[in-house]
């Protein structure tokens, strides 16, 4: 199951945040086909946002058949594979890391310092 989140300093409007968090999720095999997501009601007062935000992405993802809704049963992942293309994996790596550095620039961290660090990140453990 998915951890939904929604960053409002990103600029990306929150529908189509929820949008890539579940295309993201299929893409990496996070969510399998057949996953019952949640209500939009739920989702809705999970990430505290209009209702018809959550409507409007999982609408635009039933128009691509990526989610499948079955009345009185709930919102399903479709069997549509999904897969990442390299540009949008490198958009979204651009986005990561220009969050990343001006976080760490907060507390005086240097791009150099952050590299040297990564460089020693092995899969959540040093």
């Amino acid at each position: 199951m998915l951890d939904f989140y929604l960053d409002p300093r990103s600029g990306v409007p929150y529908y189509r945040q929820i949008i890539d968090q579940i295309r993201f999720g299929m893409a990496t095999g996070q969510v399998k086909i057949g996953e019952q997501l949640p209500t939009v009601r739920a989702l809705a007062v999970k990430l505290q946002v209009n209702l018809n935000t959550v409507t409007k992405a999982y609408k635009e993802l039933e128009i691509q058949k990526i989610l499948e809704t079955q009345q009185g049963t709930g919102t399903f992942i479709g069997s549509v594979k999904v897969e990442v293309s390299a540009k949008e994996r490198r958009a979204k790596l651009k986005s990561l890391c220009e969050e990343f550095v001006n976080a760490a620039a907060v507390y005086g961290i240097s791009p150099h310092e952050l590299a040297d660090e990564l460089k020693q990140y092995k899969g959540g453990k040093k």
